[in-house]
């Protein structure tokens, strides 16, 4: 938490074979925090391919869906550049701190 603020903290590698405990905490995070705004924090995360990009843009969808919105937070260029490229920053809302997610 930070203030009021739930925070999924990530890091390391986000491949095909961390998507399950991904989802699995995001999904937890969304279900217990239902209705209110959560934050990913990825300035942990050293790669990010897109089977974790698509996780977290359903889990987007899903939070919306429960009244609630997703934040991701990520301050790495290089995780900003493929945010961009991937046009992952016109789906969902990507700050660069979390002060800037609350």
């Amino acid at each position: 938490m930070v203030g009021d603020l739930p925070v999924l903290e990530l890091d390391g590698e986000i491949d095909i074979a961390s998507v399950p405990r991904l989802s699995d905490a995001i999904n937890r995070l969304i279900n217990d925090e239902r209705g209110r705004s959560i934050a990913v924090d990825l300035d942990g995360v050293i790669a990010l391919d897109d089977t974790g990009l698509g996780i977290i843009i359903g889990a987007a969808g899903r939070a919306r869906q429960h009244g609630g919105d997703l934040i991701v937070v990520a301050s790495a260029q290089h995780l900003i550049q493929r945010l961009s490229l991937t046009r992952f920053d016109q789906a969902v809302r990507v700050v660069t701190s979390l002060g800037a997610a609350t």
